[in-house]
C-alpha cells in the first residue's frame, strides 16, 4: 500500500472544530496518503485548521454543493496521477481505521469502487433517525432493483475509488444528490463496486442540515433524478 498513490477527499462546509482532528488521525492512520480538503465557501476558519494539521486545501469561490466539491477533488487527483481515491467527511463520522480496510479491499478485488457500508454489521451504525433510514431503504431497494447489486448503504460517502473511477467522475459526477445517483452512473459505464462494513460515529461538533422534512424532501427528488437520469443515454467517458 505504501507504493499506491492514495489522495483523501475531504469535503467540508465549515467544519474548523472538526476538521484538524479529522486531518490530524487520517495522516496518523496513513501517513503516506495526501489529504485534500475542499473547503466550500466556509465562512470561517476550515482553511486555516486544515492547513495547519497539514492537508492540502482547495477554497471553492462559493458554496458549491457537496457534489461539485467532490468532483473537484477527483479532478484533483485525476491532474496528479493519484492511483486510489478515498472520499471521506469533513465532520469527523468516518473512521480513519476503515480506510485501510476500503483501500486493501479495493487493491485485492477486481472492483472499481469499495463503499463503506454502515448497515452490514448493525454495529457500524451510530443511530440513523429513522426517517433517514426509511429513505435510505427505500433507495437502497430501487438501485438493487435497477443495478442487480446487493446494496444496503446508497448514501454513503465513505468510499474508495481505482484509477478508472477516478477518471470517470473527473469527468462525470452527479453534483445534487452524488452517492445514490453515482451508484447507477457507475453500473450505467460498466463500472462495479462492492460493499464492506464500516463503522460511522455521529460528529461531535455542530449539526446535520438533515431534518424528517429535509429526509422526505430528499428521497423523493433523489428518486425522480434517478428515474429521469436512466431516460437519458449513459454518458461516453474519455478514459
Amino acid at each position: 500500500m505504501s507504493q499506491v498513490r492514495t489522495l483523501i477527499i475531504l469535503p467540508a462546509l465549515n467544519e474548523e472544530k472538526n476538521i484538524g482532528r479529522v486531518v490530524n488521525n487520517i495522516r496518523h492512520m496513513l501517513p503516506t496518503a495526501d489529504v485534500l480538503v475542499i473547503n466550500d465557501g466556509s465562512t470561517d476558519d476550515t482553511k486555516q485548521v486544515a492547513q495547519a494539521a497539514g492537508a492540502f486545501v482547495l477554497t471553492m469561490p462559493y458554496n458549491v454543493g457537496i457534489g461539485a466539491a467532490v468532483q473537484t477533488g477527483f479532478q484533483f487527483a485525476d491532474r496528479h496521477d493519484y492511483d486510489v481515491v478515498i472520499r471521506n467527511d469533513g465532520d469527523g463520522q468516518h473512521q480513519p481505521e476503515g480506510i485501510t480496510r476500503l483501500v486493501d479491499t479495493l487493491l485485492q478485488s477486481e472492483h472499481d469502487v469499495v463503499i463503506g457500508s454502515r448497515f452490514i454489521e448493525q454495529a457500524g451504525d451510530y443511530g440513523t433517525p429513522f426517517f433517514r433510514r426509511l429513505g435510505i431503504t427505500i433507495l437502497r431497494k430501487l438501485l438493487s432493483y435497477i443495478t442487480g447489486w446487493h446494496i444496503t448503504d446508497p448514501t454513503s460517502g465513505f468510499a474508495a475509488f481505482n484509477q478508472q473511477a477516478i477518471k470517470l467522475f473527473a469527468q462525470v459526477y452527479p453534483h445534487d444528490y452524488p452517492e445514490p445517483e453515482a451508484i447507477v452512473l457507475m453500473h450505467r459505464t460498466g463500472l462495479s463496486m462492492c460493499e464492506i462494513p464500516v463503522t460511522m460515529t455521529a460528529r461531535e461538533h455542530g449539526q446535520s442540515s438533515i431534518t424528517p422534512i429535509r429526509s422526505a424532501y430528499y428521497m423523493v427528488k433523489v428518486i425522480l433524478a434517478i428515474l429521469i437520469n436512466l431516460l437519458r443515454r449513459a454518458p461516453v467517458v474519455d478514459v
